[in-house]
């Protein structure tokens, strides 16, 4: 039910009718129990009330007690699995930013030539270019496929069928899937960068969040809210894909109603439409499970769509819908302005390629880096001011500018620095590359920012890229651009929205069920003509309707904390000598404060641990805990393979995540295969982002222990689900 339509109370029986002021029952904190009639707010006339009404109010001071206790083991889990997500985000961009930082200072070799492709394609091409990806006439569809065949242009009936035959786990044929794209392609190419939608009083405009590949959440919302249409128009803000199994079913059902209502349905671009993000959570992975053969190009057609999504939609001129937020600097003329399509992705600027030598002798014109023939693009060792200031260059060893790369791909140093941060041309590739740092800021803002509290604009650390911002900055950012309201998504929200900064900011999250079975709910936003949002939520999950609020919690609760003993146990090398610094005897024991300091120093989670503990640790003596045997008891198996050095099996642990991105970029032909060298390059770049050493010998019995049917290659697939981590108690 939406918080825009009131509930209706219930008619209290006669007996129930009594003159006693009563808290309403909520999950705040409690005194202590009363211990006399002056503690239960009595009449006057009334000396101790009847052992009826004391048997209630006791009743209700246990049962706030007893909902407090929930919410407090809600809240707990929700941060476990909300840390453990934001640092996923922040080492995925850490990584994309080691590799540009191999791509700008190392000359050409085996390492740099298996990622330089995923930068190539972040480069702006020619749109003729991308016709090769749209044309869909080559592709044959057999007399034995019995799914959709939409027809084009397309039409209300045809997007009615995809729905249905989604609903029903049907597949649309390769060849419809691209002329879908094409036409999406073409329609996105003409759109502003922000969109502007008019509520009409005749018409409520319906605002939907995250769906991360949730079918049956969008299928819900169409259910309770209705299909798009001329009269029922929607905003879909951003992150249709990654993480839940049907992402591309949910794009070609919005593509679908975008062709055939492109004044009424409008899509945001999300951080997620991004293709180096799809490497590491999911989309590139399921696309080409589901297409085989045509999967590599659909996802260069998607590549190019999702650099054309707009970036904002404001709705009567008073509200601004983006996808992750503002910052002290956004300028929605600028944002008005930008190519939006040279950002293929938003990890990194874009580069503007202007020839200074034209069929000039002069050598500097035509040198190139290294024998493959590519211009460098542009060099973090030559730093530069602004234009129209004095240039200015430092010497850097190469380690110090690891060093400062990796600073940088955190985006940990002030937050008024980043956006002085300027890429200098290379003086020798007698092209001058121009990236317009300041429009490539606004980008990032808008899709990776998050609110805050406090007043202010600081680095978002703890995803690893954007701000947080205060309620200064709202104020300042809707005053000047007279907008009253700011609705974003981005964050998953335990009630499926949020609001903040005086009612300024909202929240809406439309992906339930979202960390598992029960652990929020989903919601979207109705907005008539007077602009205010009304609040419909729900739950796509039969299962979790069918639970109590104890049984809710507690399923979301032991899924949270299997993943927090998994970070834990892959750490396990790094907490041993952690806790040894606690324990300078030897003893084997160590305080339980001094576990809770070497957990949080060891995985920076930010996690309240020792209200965990209970949790996490069995069996203490004297409130002191055996650390050898905590370890011991973890409850994770791993798989038993015949390898001389162990400490890869943590290292890969450890990394699983980042091992399976570089997978995918290696992988260039997507077929799920890479041979013994591939695999061994692989851990070479992970060792050099970790700057950790791993042994050649390690690595080869790695590959040979895995390789289960001894033909030199090794399937990815496989790979990664051998070596995944698992609870023993699934199992018992």
């Amino acid at each position: 039910m939406g918080c825009g339509v009131g509930k209706s109370e219930p008619r209290p029986d006669k007996c129930d009718q009594v003159s006693i002021s009563v808290p309403a029952a909520t999950g705040e904190s409690f005194g202590p129990e009363p211990t006399g009639c002056s503690d239960l707010f009595l009449l006057p006339t009334q000396p101790c009330p009847p052992p009826a009404i004391r048997a209630a109010l006791l009743i209700q001071r246990w049962y706030r007690q007893y909902v407090a206790r929930l919410e407090m083991r809600r809240r707990c889990t929700w941060n476990i699995f909300q840390s453990i997500e934001y640092a996923g985000e922040q080492d995925q961009i850490k990584l994309y930013n080691f590799f540009g930082f191999l791509m700008d200072h190392f000359t050409p070799g085996t390492e740099r030539n298996l990622i330089s492709h995923i930068f190539h394609e972040n480069e702006t091409c020619r749109d003729v270019e991308w016709e090769t990806c749209v044309c869909y006439q080559s592709v044959e569809v057999p007399d034995s496929y019995g799914g959709p065949r939409p027809t084009f242009p397309m039409s209300f009936c045809g997007v009615s069928g995809l729905l249905e035959a989604f609903k029903r786990k049907q597949q649309l044929h390769a060849r419809y899937v691209l002329q879908l794209l094409g036409e999406t392609w073409r329609l996105l190419r003409v759109l502003p960068n922000i969109n502007h939608v008019a509520a009409r009083r005749s018409r409520e405009i319906t605002i939907c969040g995250d769906l991360h590949g949730q079918l049956e959440d969008l299928l819900l919302i169409f259910y309770k809210n209705g299909l798009p249409s001329s009269e029922k128009p929607y905003v879909f803000n951003g992150d249709y894909v990654d993480r839940g199994k049907s992402s591309l079913e949910i794009l070609l059902i919005l593509f679908g109603f975008l062709l055939v209502y492109p004044n009424d349905v409008h899509l945001n671009r999300g951080n997620h439409e991004d293709h180096i993000v799809n490497l590491r959570y999911g989309f590139t992975k399921e696309v080409l499970a589901k297409y085989r053969v045509h999967g590599k190009k659909i996802l260069k057609l998607l590549q190019k769509i999702f650099s054309w999504l707009p970036l904002a939609t404001v709705i009567d001129h008073k509200v601004l819908v983006v996808h992750g937020g503002i910052s002290g600097d956004t300028d929605l003329h600028t944002i008005a302005r930008m190519d939006r399509h040279r950002y293929v992705s938003a990890l990194r600027p874009s580069k503007t390629t202007r020839h200074v030598f034209r069929g000039c002798n002069n050598p500097a014109a035509n040198s190139r880096d290294g024998s493959d023939g590519r211009r460098r693009a542009w060099s973090l060792t030559h730093r530069s001011s602004a234009p129209g200031h004095k240039h200015s260059q430092r010497s850097w060893s190469v380690e110090e500018e690891l060093k400062r790369r990796r600073r940088l791909a955190g985006f940990d140093q002030s937050y008024g620095d980043l956006k002085k941060a300027d890429w200098d041309s290379d003086p020798d590739s007698g092209e001058t590359m121009e990236t317009d740092e300041h429009e490539w800021k606004q980008i990032v803002d808008l899709l990776w920012s998050d609110p805050m509290p406090q007043n202010g604009c600081i680095a978002n650390e703890v995803r690893g890229g954007g701000c947080y911002w205060g309620p200064d900055v709202t104020d300042d950012v809707l005053g000047r651009h007279n907008l009253q309201l700011l609705i974003r998504s981005h964050e998953c929200k335990q009630d499926g929205y949020e609001i903040c900064h005086n009612r300024k900011v909202v929240t809406i999250f439309s992906a339930s069920n979202y960390y598992e079975v029960g652990s929020n709910r989903g919601a979207y936003i109705r907005m008539g003509q007077d602009l205010v949002p009304h609040f419909i939520q729900y739950q796509a999950s039969h299962t979790c309707r069918a639970l109590s609020l104890r049984q809710s919690v507690g399923w979301t609760e032991r899924s949270a904390l299997r993943a927090l003993r998994e970070q834990l146990f892959v750490h396990k090398s790094d907490l041993i000598a952690a806790f040894q610094e606690f324990d300078p005897d030897s003893t084997g024991t160590i305080s339980l404060s001094h576990w809770a300091s070497a957990a949080e120093s060891v995985l920076q989670l930010g996690l309240p641990w020792r209200v965990l503990r209970s949790q996490l640790v069995g069996n203490t003596q004297h409130g002191a805990v055996d650390y050898q045997q905590w370890i011991r008891e973890l409850s994770i198996t791993e798989p038993q393979l015949q390898i001389s050095d162990t400490s890869i099996l943590e290292t890969m642990y450890k990394n699983h995540s980042n091992l399976e991105t570089i997978f995918r970029i290696i992988d260039t032909d997507h077929s799920g295969l890479i041979s013994f060298e591939e695999f061994r390059q692989t851990w070479k770049l992970l060792s050099s982002h970790l700057k950790t050493e791993i042994s050649e010998k390690a690595i080869a019995d790695l590959a040979q222990s895995i390789d289960f049917n001894k033909d030199g290659s090794i399937d990815i697939n496989e790979f990664l689900e051998a070596f995944r981590l698992v609870e023993l108690c699934a199992h018992t």
